[in-house]
């Protein structure tokens, strides 16, 4: 019984691991802490866009399906977050 309780346990870690919440402040470094810079000069005013325009660029990105010149490293930005984790993200950005 003891096993089954620790392996349980330990998967509950995991899988709330797994689902853990957007790390804002690693966005804000190249977006600029109101969301109105161009990352690196290339990407769009992300404070300008809609919540849903926001959801379907990080998904895409999480795809591979949406982007320009940033889009190798927005993948590997967004694909440990989980769709639902990513438009929760957006509902706290844009307009």
């Amino acid at each position: 019984m003891k096993k089954i309780v620790i392996a349980t346990i330990a998967t509950l870690a995991l899988v709330t691991a797994a689902s853990a919440a957007v790390n804002g402040k690693a966005c804000t470094s190249c977006h600029g802490a109101d969301w109105s810079k161009k990352a690196l000069g290339k990407s769009k005013n992300v404070s300008a866009l809609t919540h849903a325009e926001i959801a379907t660029a990080l998904k895409g990105y999480k795809a591979g399906t949406y982007g320009g010149p940033m889009k190798g490293l927005m993948k590997g930005q967004v694909a440990k977050y989980s769709d639902a984790d990513l438009d929760a993200f957006a509902q706290t950005i844009g307009k």
